[in-house]
């Protein structure tokens, strides 16, 4: 339904129709100038050629160090769901299965679908403030069992592992596979959040640019991850998007060199939007979890059809997307605070009545 609603969206506004979209995590910030200044120079100056399939070195090793890696740990991606695919592809595509903590952003499922690989998936709830079980965890394992895909901080709930809790998720795993973190929103977290690379292993993380730097149309993405799956990925980027062009790498270069200011600006202008929406939701029966990070918030109301809900919005011109295209949510919903905070209050003050009207 994520894909779905978003279509529905644009096909009404084609028609003529402003909708408050709350649907998306596409943030409504420009591009920092200096980061489009920096693309266009590149641009002038012929960076329009082939280039290496690991990515610019000096993007590489920019990045290597920040996580403190060898930057032949880091291979440059077309964003950051192509590196999941890639991890996902090479890990998988000779059988095995998966196992994704619910809620899950829907690309991994998809993903997965399309290997025709078992997915298993470990359901968290509200209740437990959406922390990873690690009994239920170790029950999922098995000798063909491949991956566990992590979001820290989450994408539907917005909610991070405590790090105790990731230190028993690793434990749990021991090793016997790899964990893939998924960690595109940890820079604009407002809450602390540790890496999964800040344990000993072979698990990879993958990152993009969209989030931090509201690059979401300029599709560039990282992982990092043990050099002989590295030497993979590049091999896989060779024979397919062969490199993400090279202004767009000397972009990400400039938004590297202005990263913690960017970051900062951005975790409060959204500290800002999730401090109104919990506001304005907590006068409701709704609940959910405080937001440790943008973009999100996962609201639950008992009883719920939460795709009937979404759909009824839409006709009266708010979208959210339904708790179903996370997983088997129906009484939740998903809200992005990727709008202006005067469309967010317009938006959230239609779905609180929504609410009342559906009681």
């Amino acid at each position: 339904m994520l894909y779905e609603i978003n279509e529905k969206v644009m096909k009404l506004e084609g028609e003529g129709r402003n909708i408050v979209k709350l649907n998306i995590g596409d943030p409504d910030q420009e591009t920092p100038r200096e980061i489009v200044e920096a693309a266009y120079e590149a641009l002038r100056n012929g960076k329009t050629k082939y280039s290496s399939g690991a990515g610019e070195m000096k993007l590489r090793e920019a990045l290597a160090s920040i996580h403190d890696v060898s930057s032949d740990r880091v291979v440059i991606t077309p964003g950051s769901k192509w590196a999941v695919f890639a991890i996902m592809y090479l890990l998988l595509k000779d059988g095995g299965n998966v196992i994704i903590p619910t809620p899950h952003w829907t690309a991994y499922e998809l993903i997965a679908k399309s290997l025709g690989v078992k997915v298993r998936f470990l359901r968290t709830e509200l209740d437990s403030n959406w922390q990873i079980d690690a009994q239920e965890l170790s029950k999922l394992i098995d000798g063909q069992t491949k991956l566990l895909i992590l979001c820290n901080p989450n994408n539907p709930t917005s909610v991070a592992l405590k790090e105790e809790n990731l230190e028993e998720i690793v434990s749990t795993v021991d090793e016997r596979f790899i964990i893939l973190s998924d960690e595109v929103y940890s820079d604009i977290s407002f809450a602390k959040t540790k890496s999964i690379l800040e344990f000993n292993g072979k698990n990879a993380v993958v990152k993009s640019f969209s989030k931090t730097f509201a690059m979401t149309g300029w599709r560039i993405g990282y992982s990092v991850t043990s050099e002989e799956l590295a030497e993979k990925m590049v091999k896989l980027n060779l024979m397919s998007v062969t490199n993400v062009p090279v202004f767009i790498q000397v972009a990400a270069l400039k938004a590297l060199e202005l990263r913690v200011q960017i970051a900062e600006k951005m975790r409060e202008e959204y500290r800002r939007r999730a401090d109104l929406a919990c506001e304005v939701l907590s006068k409701t029966g709704l609940r959910f979890a405080t937001p440790d990070a943008p973009f999100y918030i996962f609201p639950k109301y008992s009883n719920l059809d939460s795709e009937r809900f979404a759909l009824d919005l839409l006709d009266q011109g708010v979208a959210v997307t339904p708790g179903t295209a996370f997983g088997e949510y129906r009484e939740h919903f998903r809200i992005a605070l990727t709008l202006p905070e005067q469309e967010i209050s317009r938006g959230l003050d239609r779905v609180c009545r929504g609410i009342e009207e559906s009681l």
